[in-house]
């Protein structure tokens, strides 16, 4: 495996694909700059070592037209800032204007692209389009795992173009290692905690992590099908009927396969969707008719964090209830707070996938877990098992 430490860039001008999609307020304002933070140590590395860089991304889904509204001159101002250089721009990312620009680069400076999804052919993976836009760099240098699940035309085809010159950057390598950590060389026992609504978004993950993990909880509105399919009584809560079925073989596959599966033993129940509904702690097979269970009961948070504790490698995939509202969201805080103590113990620790990296961000979890993935479709389809498109492109 390639890194952008296998290199040295003096002289180079390194092609590097960013993920800059990144939220903008009504006056295009940077409203988390966690990517463009994320992004900072591959960029100062080229830098360093005397080199130059063209940094291209996407913004939104502006679906092959020019829209103002998601231009990247928006971030320049951001992206400036946090690299500490006065970033370039230029109002294309192919064609004359760009080679004209890139030409003109002086080593020790940025140039920021416009949005590569100004062109339809970026996500189509249109090899001219790719040819075109290896013309602006020397090495390319892959630093987007937001977007290594897609076989677009600066993620993946581009690569074809570098032969020898390609690697990964400092961002990309670390995923790839985070989750080969966990997947196969993380210290045992390796525990796995999935939560979220459904059951049908996590199979191929629970199904490819069985043979990987000693420990499964499983949490969120998951639960209520596993209860239900054992015969337990749950309410008005959210369950995939038509998934009970599955919830009982994956049961059997993890008994066969030596796998304790941890399931939550009562809930914070209501009567009520709503932050202030009528609230009472139940077992979670006693749940009566007009209740739901919408957070982990105390007990259940008694159990997980024994396991917790016991564990050497984790990963966090999704809350243990609705934590968006504030009298449900006890049950991830607190397993956040345990996911912590183990790591302070000396575990390892991953959290990845939009709900649980927005948890962890909201309660200040960030800097007390071993890393926290910057990509939620991707690391997903990691945790299935799959080569993500823009991994083998490098490798």
């Amino acid at each position: 495996m390639k890194t952008i430490n296998d290199f040295n860039f003096e002289n180079q001008k390194a092609l590097i694909r960013v993920d800059f999609n990144v939220p903008l307020n009504e006056d295009f304002e940077v409203t988390d700059a966690t990517r463009i933070h994320a992004a900072k140590p591959t960029i100062i590395k080229v830098l360093e070592d005397g080199g130059s860089c063209v940094l291209m991304s996407h913004l939104g889904r502006p679906k092959g037209e020019v829209k103002e509204e998601l231009s990247l001159r928006h971030i320049v101002a951001a992206v400036s800032d946090i690299i500490g250089v006065e970033v370039k721009f230029v109002s294309d990312c192919v064609g004359e204007e760009a080679e004209a620009a890139v030409a003109s680069l002086e080593p020790g400076e940025v140039l920021l692209l416009e949005n590569l999804r100004f062109y339809s052919q970026e996500t189509k993976g249109d090899e001219a389009f790719a040819w075109q836009l290896s013309k602006l760099g020397d090495i390319y240098v892959n630093d987007a795992f937001g977007t290594a699940h897609r076989a677009h035309a600066s993620t993946t085809v581009v690569a074809q173009y570098f032969d020898g010159n390609k690697c990964f950057g400092n961002l990309l390598a670390k995923e790839i290692e985070s989750i080969k950590k966990v997947m196969e060389t993380g210290e045992k026992p390796v525990l796995a905690i999935l939560g979220g609504a459904k059951v049908s978004s996590k199979i191929t993950i629970i199904e490819n992590i069985l043979d990987k993990v000693d420990h499964l909880i499983v949490g969120g509105g998951m639960t209520f099908t596993f209860i239900k399919a054992q015969g337990g009584n749950i309410g008005d809560s959210i369950c995939e009927d038509d998934k009970m079925e599955l919830a009982l073989d994956i049961m059997k596959q993890a008994e066969a396969k030596g796998v304790k599966i941890h399931l939550p033993v009562d809930v914070k129940a209501a009567n009520a969707f709503d932050n202030n509904a009528e609230t009472q702690f139940l077992p979670v097979d006693q749940i009566p008719a007009g209740w739901q269970g919408l957070d982990a009961g105390p007990q259940s948070l008694e159990l997980f964090k024994e396991v917790v504790l016991g564990s050497k490698t984790i990963l966090w995939n999704g809350p243990l209830g609705v934590f968006e509202f504030e009298n449900f969201a006890n049950g991830t805080i607190e397993l956040g707070n345990q996911i912590a103590e183990a790591t302070e113990n000396g575990a390892f620790s991953l959290v990845g996938g939009g709900d649980s990296v927005a948890a962890v961000k909201q309660f200040g979890f960030e800097n007390k877990v071993s890393y926290v993935s910057t990509g939620g479709g991707a690391m997903l389809e990691s945790l299935e098992g799959k080569t993500l498109p823009g991994i083998a492109a490098i490798l």
